[in-house]
Formats: structure tokens, sequence, C-alpha cells
């Protein structure tokens, strides 16, 4: 609903479709997958008790909670405004920025180059706050999820990329590795090109604000693209 370092937004699309009516994300952040496919049981787990904060928060919103909010525009504090509470002001720290791994305390230059992305954001948000009614969100590990039949959508703080996330230095990705292999269901795990933590496979680039981003996945399912579209990426 926000934007997130990491989150999916531009390639969320091409992910395989859930097969089970449960989804599972343990590395919760924005929860892209989960939002495309809202009408299904889902189970946000996150370590990250900001992300956390602001997701029970948003389940209780009214749409004129988050209409209320400011707009802010470039070199704005935001110890400047003022807040219901403090869900509502971390949900716009993020806002000062763009992709951030954490919240900002001024306003950056991209409310400049695009002067209605807070209005714009806000708005989204307002009419999907429906949407997350139902799901069940927690603070916690990955490693304290019960195993179960699901959907599982693993996206966690990338190898290499994810250094700037919060709790990031902490992952065994050896344990993390081990911990997927064994879930039942449909599993999908994300990377990006040069992680070797499992047996990643090609599957799509996009634009990020860093640049091109390769991304790889893991999954337990089979898809049409494993065959058709690996050779011709990354060549």
């Amino acid at each position: 609903m926000w934007s997130y370092y990491g989150a999916k937004t531009n390639v969320v699309k091409l992910y395989p479709k859930p097969k089970f009516n449960k989804i599972i994300e343990p590395f919760a952040g924005s929860a892209q997958y989960s939002l495309r496919y809202f009408d299904r049981d889902v189970l946000l787990v996150d370590k990250y008790e900001v992300i956390v904060k602001i997701w029970k928060w948003l389940q209780k919103c009214s749409v004129g909670d988050i209409l209320k909010l400011p707009r802010f525009k470039q070199g704005d504090k935001i110890d400047d405004f003022t807040f219901d509470c403090e869900e509502a002001k971390l949900l716009m720290s993020f806002f000062m920025g763009f992709s951030s791994p954490s919240p900002r305390k001024t306003g950056t230059n991209k409310l400049t180059t695009r002067p209605n992305y807070v209005n714009f954001n806000l708005h989204k948000i307002a009419n999907s706050l429906f949407k997350i009614r139902h799901w069940e969100i927690r603070l916690g590990d990955y490693s304290e999820v019960e195993n179960q039949e699901a959907t599982w959508f693993i996206d966690p703080p990338y190898q290499f990329a994810g250094k700037y996330v919060h709790n990031s230095a902490a992952i065994n990705f050896k344990d993390l590795g081990d911990w997927c292999k064994t879930r039942i269901g449909q599993v999908m795990v994300c990377d990006c090109h040069g992680a070797d933590w499992l047996d990643f496979k090609p599957f799509a680039e996009h634009t990020t604000k860093n640049g091109v981003q390769r991304e790889v996945i893991w999954t337990n399912q089979p898809t049409v693209w494993n065959s058709q579209r690996q050779e011709k990426l990354f060549a």
C-alpha cells in the first residue's frame, strides 16, 4: 500500500497465481502479492515492528482517516506535522522518500519531481482499505510460522541487495533456504541475480531507483515460463 524498499510493485503480476486459498508472506513488507490476491485468506508476518504497526493500524482506519493525512513537499520535516497516533506518523514518514527501507524525517526531491505523489498514494490506500480487513497480521520471525498447506510468497531482504533492510544482517540464508524447501503447498522465493542460497532461476528484469534489477525465483511448482523464458533472460 505504500512505497517500501524491495516492493514488488513492478513485477508482482508476473508471479504465478496462488493455487491455494491461503497466502502466507513471512517477510510481509508492503505485501504486494497478497494485495493482488487480497480476497484469499492472508497471513502476514514481519519481524520489523514498524511494518506490523502500520499494517494493523491500516486495518482499523476509515477512508477519512487516510484522506486527512498531510501532503508534503520537498524539504518538509515530519516532526513539523501533527498526527493522531504514532502509526500515522510512521506511515507518512515513508512518504517523505521513495522505496525507503525505514521511515524518513525530511521530504526528498521525489516530492518535487512528482508533486501529486503523496496525494495519489493516499487515495490509493483509502480505496484499498477494504482489501485487508480480514487479514491476519503478526509480529514475529519467519521460523515461527506453522507449516501448513498454503501459497507461500517468501520475499526476504535480498542476500546482497537487501543489506539496508531492518534485521537483514541477522538472516542465516542457509537456514532460510532449508526452511523454504520444507513448506507445504505452493512455494515461491524471491531474490535477485547473484543470490546463491537456493537454486534460483532467472525470472524478470525491472527498473528501480538504483537501475535495472534482475529478479530470480525458486519455486517448487514448475511453471510455463520455466522452459519458455529462462534461456532468454540474462544472456
